[in-house]
């Protein structure tokens, strides 16, 4: 009994009728019905044959227990399933060799399965490997057939060459002096038009100089003329120290003026711009305004900085070389206006930018990235070094929040509180020459300032608490413009 049911676990039949369903399950619906009826009954077969050896095991095992063993077994289970008219399928072939078969069988059509793929994948490769061997040779025939276009018509240039006559390379000979006494005429003339531009520069400059100096000429006739100058244009009243002035002191009333305007224009348009930009990523109006407060405070003082080292610079360099009868200070200043484009801007944009990602007062850490307003941020920093050449330069009003409105220094926003006196946060700073305000600012002013302004810096990251009626189209519509003169500059 004990061989028997050896056999039985090694040939493993009912792994055999496992996979014979699954294959059969997978082509049911591709088989016919003569085939799904035999793949029925091969593995009805299969069954039969595997419970014939079942009973033959059941037979040796009632057999080695005796008469009466397993009586009641055989009663309880046996006998009632065989009523159920149950009928063994006989076979003329022993169940041993049977399982064998079937089991040989499956590994062969496994087998051939496994070489049949292999087979199909290694001629696919090899016509892959035909297709672009062709598709080379295809290349290998059109390089070829250029080739020899090429070849026959270098043969037939060469051919045209060596049939050209002597008298035929006299001429081109005499053509290509002519050439060459074109060439070195047209050389003479650039090399006077040259020098005829050359001169027109040095005119252009000597009219600007004149005009310059014309300028100022008018303007001290005007003051001279006037019963009351003005006490504080005392930056241009002179501007000669020596009997030869300076580009810069003849232009320092021009670049005044279109400092200041430009200014005012960085208020008006880019501010708005760049306030339009950031309204995209923080909804609260303050925050965005404070933002473009500091980003023109710390441009002016990364740009006085950096006046100071370009100056100290220049100063050495020249220091060693100056002569002439203005003074190495004027000279120096000159040389700095001549070459403002010298001025690395955008040392002074990354250290704006480092300066506010740690600036409690706008948020820490930040919550937008400040290189989306880079461009403001590089026209303030040019503006501010350009207003460092100026005598006396124009530096902003000190400003901190809570502090004590001026009308002097300030206008309030169209959201103010009106009869709030102190400053709740500043949205432009004012320009002072001096002492006294060019540009005046603007500012919001609250009730309660001075407790928010300390509640703000015990707390340096806020929640965002929008107002609806500032909205950024009120603010463009209603605002102030700064470029207007105070009192006193009237």
């Amino acid at each position: 009994m004990a061989d028997t049911l050896r056999r039985l676990v090694n040939s493993s039949p009912y792994g055999v009728l496992q996979d014979k369903l699954e294959a059969w399950y997978k082509d049911y619906h591709v088989f016919s019905c003569d085939q799904n009826l035999n793949r029925c009954c091969e593995l009805v077969e299969l069954t039969s044959k595997i419970q014939g050896q079942l009973f033959t095991i059941l037979n040796l095992t009632a057999q080695e227990g005796g008469h009466y063993s397993g009586v009641d077994t055989l009663k309880s289970r046996l006998l009632p399933w065989l009523g159920s008219c149950f009928t063994i399928a006989a076979t003329s072939v022993s169940t041993d060799t049977s399982l064998s078969l079937i089991q040989e069988s499956m590994e062969k059509g496994r087998k051939i399965r496994e070489l049949s793929s292999a087979h199909e994948s290694d001629m696919q490769k090899i016509e892959d490997q035909l297709c672009s061997t062709r598709m080379e040779l295809d290349t290998v025939k059109q390089e070829l057939a250029n080739t020899q276009i090429e070849l026959d018509s270098t043969k037939n240039k060469s051919a045209t060459t060596l049939l050209a006559t002597e008298d035929e390379i006299l001429h081109l000979k005499a053509e290509l002096r002519i050439a060459q006494d074109q060439v070195d005429l047209y050389k003479r003339k650039l090399d006077v038009l040259d020098d005829y531009e050359k001169q027109v520069r040095i005119l252009r400059d000597e009219i600007s100089f004149l005009t310059a100096e014309k300028t100022v000429l008018q303007e001290r006739l005007v003051r001279s003329r006037s019963p009351s100058p003005l006490p504080r244009r005392s930056r241009s009243v002179s501007p000669v120290r020596g009997e030869s002035p300076t580009r810069t002191q003849l232009t320092s009333s021009s670049r005044h003026a279109r400092l200041v305007s430009h200014f005012s224009d960085l208020y008006t348009t880019e501010r708005l711009e760049s306030q339009s930009l950031l309204r995209r990523y923080i909804d609260d109006l303050e925050t965005v305004q404070r933002i473009l407060f500091i980003a023109v405070v710390e441009s002016f003082q990364a740009a006085k900085l950096a006046y100071r080292q370009f100056k100290t610079r220049v100063r050495k360099t020249l220091s060693s070389t100056h002569i002439g009868p203005e003074s190495l200070e004027d000279t120096v200043v000159d040389y700095i206006v001549r070459n403002l484009d010298l001025y690395d801007v955008q040392t002074s944009v990354n250290d704006v930018i480092n300066a506010m990602n740690v600036n409690p007062r706008i948020s820490f850490p930040p919550e937008v990235d400040f290189v989306l307003i880079s461009s403001f941020i590089r026209e303030a920093c040019r503006i501010a070094f350009a207003m460092q050449t100026l005598d006396p330069p124009l530096d902003l009003a000190f400003s901190s929040d809570g502090e004590l409105y001026s009308d002097v220094k300030y206008r309030r926003s169209f959201d103010s509180e009106f009869t709030a006196p102190l400053v709740a946060y500043h949205v432009w700073p004012a320009l002072l020459e001096g002492d006294t305000v060019v540009l005046k600012g603007e500012t919001v002013t609250r009730r309660g300032a001075l407790w928010r302004s300390r509640s703000r810096s015990s707390s340096p990251v806020r929640s965002h608490s929008g107002s609806p009626s500032r909205t950024f189209m009120a603010n463009r519509s209603q605002s102030p413009s700064p470029g207007r003169l105070s009192s006193n500059r009237l």
